[in-house]
């Protein structure tokens, strides 16, 4: 883990670049006040950065921005939105318009995650529930 500043006029807003390797649940008190944490993709086959953006969010509750960086593809844009990912480094072209349609891309998700939505079963139950009442 590395930690960097992304700005040198603003020491005090630090950043961390993560390789997905990295055991982000040692964070712990580092996260105090990081604004950036950059997760790298070292390759299209390797997802482990989709598992620390989850565990960053979700079980240690960051709130600042996530970077997904490296081998980022248009195609995976609703899975990493969906993990937390909120930032984007890039070259794949049309990547701007991609990542818009890629935020209303599917109306119903099976698998939880952090991001609030609610899953295709917990929209049935809550159905169900309101017919039967």
């Amino acid at each position: 883990m590395a930690l960097f500043r992304l700005n040198p006029l603003a020491p005090q807003e630090p950043a961390l670049s993560i390789a997905n390797t990295d055991d982000v649940l040692q964070l712990g008190d580092r996260l105090k006040g990081v604004r950036l944490i950059a997760l790298r993709f070292p390759k299209f086959t390797d997802g482990r950065a989709y598992s620390q953006a989850r565990l960053l969010r979700e079980r240690l509750g960051y709130g600042g921005e996530l970077r997904a960086t490296g081998a980022v593809f248009l195609d995976q844009l609703p899975f990493l939105l969906r993990c937390g990912f909120d930032s984007f480094e890039s070259d794949q072209k049309g990547f701007g318009p991609a990542l818009a349609k890629a935020r209303t891309l599917f109306s119903v998700v099976y698998q939880p995650t952090g991001d609030g939505r609610a899953t295709a079963g917990q929209l049935r139950l809550g159905r169900r529930n309101s017919v039967a009442a």
